[in-house]
């Protein structure tokens, strides 16, 4: 289809203008200077130089104007602000394109919007998004925190600033160093992405291998894969929540608590810890490390509670459910038990077995006592039986009300039963061949060992007795009643790693705050030309010329 001629120059005359008014939306306008030269296109403005562009109102002490291009550079006390938005900029330079609106602020640059200020020397500002970059080291002040890094967008519809490269984040309570960070600056909240190092002004640390979200005016940080140490505690969970101004953490996934003071380490699913009480909850596959100097005592039981208030007598720690312990000297398993710090004894509940070398020791209840890192002596009530083995294996076995088994270099050296006490020992000759059985009743029973056997036996008044020849030794005179040998039972650190193997903290792991701030280069002679000339100073070229020889 043909149109008429007419119509044609129509439609050329409608897109020139729709063009042209376009252009003429986003052209610079000169308002004031003191002095215009120049003409075709180029313009010298010169001293209180005002433009406008759009809403934008310009400053400047002299300004080179492209009018074709529409755009224009500007030279001394740059500022550009706006009539529709907080933002303002100064600077030293500047240009300025009033097709993109974009502006290219050089030297001293102050990007302020309210309460929020930022610093650099190079920054590109972008009105039409309202969006604004710097990329080599800037600074943003508020009310509460002060940031910096290498690079930097702040995009401020969004009240939104995103920082890259040797990020710091410094307020009254805090310092924080990461390499990319995004700040909300309403709500002024912090979240980073991979390593976050965090000091405290008291000197506790803050710690995350997968980043972190930080409340600055709440005071509260979630962290994964972090880890907060205190002058006492330390505490790690795969996400580890914190509120600061009540000293409460809560960890989910790999949660291990500290408490530096007891040297006692809790480990769990989920755990729970107020710091001001020094009481912790750990759930879900829970273990305990208790460390001595040479040693270490562990303990699983799915429900670990800790108590370590100041009065001495409620420091405590509680374990529920199928209680499983090692140590060097010892192995035990219990329903429930309580650690006591004040006097580090342990007391187990409801049908405890406690195997020693040699030895295997069960009653209702039972409490042992550690001194100097070895396990002392234990106190056992209400159906006490013990069960050790001699040189050919045979099961020497004492039975009573309540007794007391006493240690030695780790091996059981002395048993007193007190209350329908029964022994039955085997008779050898020469720990090498068995004589017969020692069958006793009596109220008190007194037993003495030496390397696992028994040397000497003392009883209350008028037991009573028998000795039984192996000739004559019939099965039911080899077992006192209720005899149970549950050695199966007994657990090894096989089972507590099967448990739960806690993966050890990295004490050589990368932190921010080891690399040094300084960074010191050496500028090159170019480098020292071009920092004279911008003050002003340009050098005299010189002819070398040659010393003469007298």
């Amino acid at each position: 289809m043909k149109f008429p001629s007419y119509v044609l120059v129509l439609l050329l005359f409608l897109n020139l203008w729709a063009f042209e008014s376009r252009a003429q939306g986003n052209t610079l306008e000169i308002l004031a200077a003191d002095v215009l030269r120049g003409a075709n296109g180029f313009e010298r403005l010169i001293g209180s130089v005002r433009m406008k562009n759009q809403s934008s109102l310009i400053y400047c002490d002299s300004a080179y104007f492209f009018r074709n291009e529409n755009m224009a550079r500007l030279f001394g006390n740059v500022r550009i602000e706006d009539l529709e938005d907080p933002v303002k900029t100064r600077s030293a330079y500047a240009e300025y394109d009033g097709t993109t609106k974009i502006a290219k602020l050089r030297t001293q640059v102050v990007f302020s919007n309210e309460e929020t200020t930022l610093y650099t020397e190079f920054l590109d500002y972008d009105r039409v998004s309202n969006v604004a970059t710097y990329f080599n080291s800037g600074k943003v002040v508020d009310s509460v925190n002060v940031l910096t890094s290498e690079r930097g967008r702040y995009e401020t519809n969004l009240e939104r600033i995103t920082f890259t490269e040797d990020v710091v984040l410094v307020n009254p309570d805090y310092t924080m160093k990461t390499n990319y960070l995004v700040y909300l600056t309403v709500p002024k909240t912090a979240e980073t992405k991979g390593l976050t190092n965090l000091i405290s002004k008291e000197g506790n640390t803050l710690d995350a291998q997968e980043g972190s979200f930080y409340d600055t005016q709440a005071k509260q940080f979630r962290f994964y894969d972090g880890v907060v140490e205190t002058e006492n505690s330390r505490v790690k969970a795969d996400e580890l929540f914190y509120k600061e101004l009540e000293g409460y953490y809560e960890g989910k996934e790999n949660v291990r608590v500290l408490n530096k003071e007891r040297q006692v380490e809790v480990f769990g699913d989920v755990g729970k810890y107020w710091e001001e009480r020094g009481y912790s909850e750990v759930y879900g596959k829970a273990l305990v490390r208790k460390y001595f100097e040479s040693d270490t005592l562990y303990m699983a039981a799915d429900t670990l509670i800790s108590q370590d208030s100041e009065a001495d007598s409620a420091k405590y720690l509680l374990a529920f459910n199928s209680i499983r312990l090692i140590k060097s000297d010892l192995a035990g398993v219990a329903d429930s038990l309580v650690y006591n710090y004040a006097d580090s004894t342990i007391q187990l509940f409801q049908d405890p077995v406690i195997w020693n070398d040699k030895s295997q020791i069960s009653a209702d209840s039972m409490v042992f006592y550690i001194q100097n890192e070895e396990l002392d002596h234990v106190f056992m009530k209400d159906n006490s039986f013990a069960i050790t083995t001699d040189t050919l294996s045979n099961f020497n076995q004492m039975k009573g009300r309540e007794m007391t088994g006493y240690f030695k270099d780790g091996e059981i050296s002395r048993l007193e039963i007190e209350g329908n006490g029964e022994s039955l020992y085997y008779a050898l000759e020469s720990d090498t061949l068995t004589q017969g059985i020692n069958s006793t009743l009596s109220a008190t029973i007194k037993m003495v060992f030496r390397e696992g056997a028994i040397r000497r036996v003392t009883y209350g008044v008028r037991p009573d007795g028998r000795f039984i020849p192996i000739q004559k030794l019939e099965e039911k005179d080899s077992r006192l009643e209720g005899f149970r040998w549950r050695i199966e039972e007994r657990p090894d650190m096989e089972l507590i790693n099967a448990w739960r193997k806690p993966e050890e903290i990295d004490p050589n792991g990368e932190n921010l705050f080891e690399i040094p701030d300084v960074k010191i280069l050496m500028p090159s002679d170019e480098d020292i030309r071009k920092s004279l000339e911008r003050g002003g100073f340009i050098p005299e070229k010189r002819l070398l010329v040659p010393l003469k020889k007298n």
